[in-house]
């Protein structure tokens, strides 16, 4: 345990309990219990609850809260399953159903605060007191709670600095300037948007600004950001310093940059018959390539292709000659809302003796152990659908990024990542997946180029990538800008208890 930054403090004060809401989708409720363990590792007088709303977003979500045991978390933390809300369909369109599953378990989330709160009282000195609430961005309607209990909230964000700031630019744009931001899903026009140095095409917005069903919940959650206590945000200070000065001008609460906060190794998030003998298969296949030599192409828990698609990969991959491990899943139904499924014998969807003709360069998988594959020394870039997880993945591991975003705000990370910090090169920054349709093919010239450009020994975006890294880790370190910003967290959260 570090207890660098207890020693900073009182230790006889009040012990305190911090409760956690994240978004049951796989990389929001990754980067809560990472941030969760981060805070109760560094304060002996901290103690958190992550509670987990049922149902998930997808059964991956589900296979890896499970596997939060006891034994994975530290002490003074613990995962608590909310009761399921199965029947109460709720779970159709993803903006009504974040909205409507939030409300729906108000009633447990106040119950199991009820209860710390009388255990805090019949045992002061040994219970824990409640410090407050710490809310996903998607979440934020939880925070009538948080008044109701008398204590403070804050928001943490499992997205960027940089994505918090056209958040607060798009809900003035609709508010005050009256902006039909549905209009700009096709437009041309380019957005000054304080956070970001460069112009942004208003077509990389996330894809709840352009659905007038979802608009309202994304504007709710922005106007709401102006309320809480503190902005937690997983990233650091010398990866978006602009955006993160654009952030501290006074006129919003608090923002503490904390990241890069990822999965550690060997906590795998998924739990299949086969994983064990899957992993060691796989790292004993990155053992024997040379170092930088494999591309890794994989796009998240919800990241998949039609067949033309997978085709044009295919024929990318044999084209540009690169050693590669590419995870490549099943596509649920065309429209239904549900994450990726094994494909039972990729034969079925490759192109014919494509498995035979690389079988000496390349790996097709179902499944992968994604931290360690990027930490590995034969990895020399990263295709990647730019979830805010696996870019900080990506640089914290000193991989350069290939991008490819299918949906959310993945399209406004690739931006940022290519066009405002120089940090990855572009297969198609503008491409955007439809659950209700297959959408554009990217074809396998655009591919690739980005192949080659991302894997290029000794370019440019390289070095950047790796300086990058060692700034990441500094920033964790003691004195570092992450740490200096999670011990005024810790003092803040404190302040109230003397």
């Amino acid at each position: 345990m570090n207890n660098s930054l207890a020693t900073k403090y009182f230790l006889g004060m009040k012990k305190v309990e911090v409760v956690f809401i994240p978004l049951p989708a796989m990389g929001h409720i990754i980067a809560a219990v990472e941030m969760a363990k981060l805070i109760v590792e560094s304060d002996d007088r901290i103690s958190a609850s992550v509670l987990m709303m049922k149902p998930a977003l997808d059964s991956t979500t589900t296979k890896y809260t499970e596997s939060l045991t006891a034994s994975t978390l530290p002490n003074r933390m613990r995962v608590v399953d909310l009761p399921s809300l199965e029947h109460t369909g709720v779970h159709n369109t993803s903006a009504s159903w974040m909205a409507s599953l939030a409300e729906a378990q108000k009633p447990h989330v106040k119950e199991f605060v009820s209860k710390i709160k009388a255990q805090s009282e019949l045992s002061p000195h040994d219970s824990p007191q409640l410090a407050g609430f710490v809310l996903d961005t998607f979440v934020l309607g939880m925070n009538d709670l948080a008044a109701e209990f008398g204590v403070p909230w804050y928001v943490f964000s499992a997205s960027g600095a940089a994505f918090i700031g056209s958040m607060l630019y798009l809900q003035a744009l609709h508010d005050e300037q009256k902006a039909d931001l549905p209009e700009y899903k096709d437009s041309d026009a380019e957005l000054e948007i304080p956070s970001l140095v460069n112009r942004l095409p208003a077509k990389l917005l996330p894809s709840m600004v352009f659905k007038r069903e979802s608009l309202p919940h994304f504007i709710g959650a922005a106007r709401r950001l102006k309320h809480a206590r503190g902005i937690l945000i997983n990233t650091f200070k010398e990866l978006e310093s602009h955006a993160i000065n654009s952030l501290s001008n006074g006129e919003i609460p608090p923002v503490y940059p904390l990241g890069p906060i990822v999965r550690c190794k060997g906590n795998s998030y998924d739990v299949g018959s086969n994983i064990i003998n899957d992993y060691t298969d796989i790292m004993q296949w990155l053992d024997d390539q040379p170092p930088c030599s494999v591309v890794f192409l994989c796009f998240g828990s919800w990241g998949s292709f039609s067949v033309g698609q997978v085709k044009e990969i295919a024929y990318a991959l044999e084209q540009c000659g690169h050693r590669f491990l590419w995870c490549l899943r099943k596509p649920p139904c065309k429209g239904k809302i549900e994450s990726p499924s094994d494909y039972v014998n990729f034969q079925e969807i490759l192109p014919e003796g494509f498995l035979d003709r690389s079988d000496k360069i390349g790996k097709v998988i179902k499944w992968a152990p994604q931290v360690e594959i990027l930490g590995h020394k034969a990895v020399g870039g990263f295709v990647s659908h730019c979830g805010w997880n696996s870019t900080l993945e990506s640089i914290l591991s000193g991989v350069p990024m290939a991008t490819w975003p299918l949906y959310g705000e993945q399209q406004f990370n690739a931006f940022e990542m290519v066009i405002e910090l120089g940090l990855a090169v572009e297969i198609k920054i503008d491409s955007r997946r439809d659950f209700s349709k297959d959408g554009i093919i990217v074809s396998s010239d655009d591919i690739k180029r980005g192949l080659k450009l991302v894997m290029e020994p000794d370019n440019e975006i390289r070095k950047k990538v790796k300086e990058m890294s060692q700034l990441s880790r500094k920033a964790l370190m003691e004195d570092g800008s992450s740490y200096s910003a999670l011990a005024h967290l810790i003092e803040d959260i404190m302040g109230n208890y003397k």
